[in-house]
C-alpha cells in the first residue's frame, strides 16, 4: 500500500471517515471565523477550498455569506458534501495537480494539512502551482500545515482506538523527510486483520512553502502558529497557518 497512491485509497475509504469522524467541528468553525474576522473578505468574494474532504469548513464559509467551491479527490467525500449544495456552495471531483478555474477566486484554502502527500516534488509544485493559478492577482491562498518541528517533538508511536466495534491499531514513525503512520484495522465481522493503511506525509518547513510559493508569485505575508492565529514559534506552535498574496 506504501508504494501506491496511498490517499486515493485511504481517503475514500469509509473506514477513513470512521477513525476520523470526531473531528473537532466547533474548533474548525472557530477558526473559521477566526480567520475571516482577518481577512476581512468583501461580501460575496469568491472562495475555493482545496481538498474541502466532506466541506465542513466550506459549509462554514458558505453560511456566511461566502460563494464557495469545493474540490476533492475523493468521490466518497464530494458525494457526501453535495448533499448540502446550495446557491453559495458547489462541489467537485478534481485532483488538486491538475489546475482548476485560473485567475477566478479572491481567496484560496488549503485546510488542515491537507498537502504533502504525494510522491515527488513535482508533484507537490504542481498542487501550489494550481492554489496559487486559482486566484486572482492580488488574491490571497492560506494554507495550513502541521509544524513540523513540533509534530517531531510531539510524536505518539502507538496508540489503538475502537470505534463502532472497529479496531484501529495505529503506528506512527519518521524518517528524515517524512511522518508516516500505519493503521492497521479490524472489523468485528472478520477475525483477521482486513486493512492495512500507511499515510505518508512530507516534512515541509516553512523555508520550503516560502520558496514554492514564490517560484509562482505568491508572497507570504504573514504565518500563525495555532488556529487562535496566535504567532508562530518554529518550536512550539502545533500549525502553519500561512497567508500568501498573488503578485502577479
Amino acid at each position: 500500500m506504501a508504494d501506491r497512491a496511498w490517499f486515493k485509497d485511504w481517503f475514500n475509504s469509509p473506514y477513513y471517515h470512521l477513525l476520523y469522524q470526531h473531528r473537532d467541528e466547533t474548533e474548525a468553525e472557530q477558526f473559521i471565523r477566526t480567520l475571516i474576522s482577518y481577512l476581512n473578505p468583501s461580501k460575496g468574494s469568491k472562495m475555493l477550498d482545496i481538498a474541502c474532504g466532506k466541506g465542513r469548513h466550506s459549509m462554514v464559509l458558505a453560511n456566511l455569506g461566502f460563494d464557495i467551491t469545493g474540490i476533492d479527490l475523493s468521490e466518497a467525500s464530494i458525494e457526501d458534501a453535495k448533499l448540502a449544495e446550495s446557491d453559495l456552495l458547489h462541489f467537485y471531483q478534481h485532483d488538486m495537480r491538475k489546475l482548476f478555474r485560473i485567475n477566478y477566486f479572491d481567496f484560496a484554502f488549503n485546510f488542515f494539512t491537507s498537502f504533502g502527500y504525494f510522491k515527488t516534488r513535482r508533484e507537490h509544485d504542481n498542487a501550489i502551482r494550481m492554489m496559487a493559478n486559482s486566484v486572482k492577482v492580488g488574491g490571497t491562498l492560506v494554507i495550513d500545515y502541521m509544524n513540523v518541528h513540533y509534530v517531531e517533538q510531539q510524536l505518539v508511536p502507538s496508540l489503538q482506538i475502537e470505534v463502532n466495534d472497529v479496531k484501529f491499531h495505529i503506528t506512527k514513525w519518521q524518517t528524515e523527510a517524512h511522518f508516516l503512520k500505519q493503521i492497521q484495522i479490524t472489523d468485528k465481522d472478520h477475525l483477521q486483520p482486513m486493512h492495512l493503511y500507511t499515510e505518508k506525509v512530507a516534512k515541509f518547513s516553512l523555508g520550503d512553502f516560502t520558496d514554492m510559493l514564490s517560484y509562482h508569485h505568491m508572497q507570504v505575508t504573514e504565518v500563525f502558529g495555532d488556529y487562535q492565529l496566535g504567532s508562530y514559534d518554529v518550536k512550539h506552535s502545533p500549525r502553519m497557518v500561512m497567508v500568501a498574496r498573488k503578485l502577479k
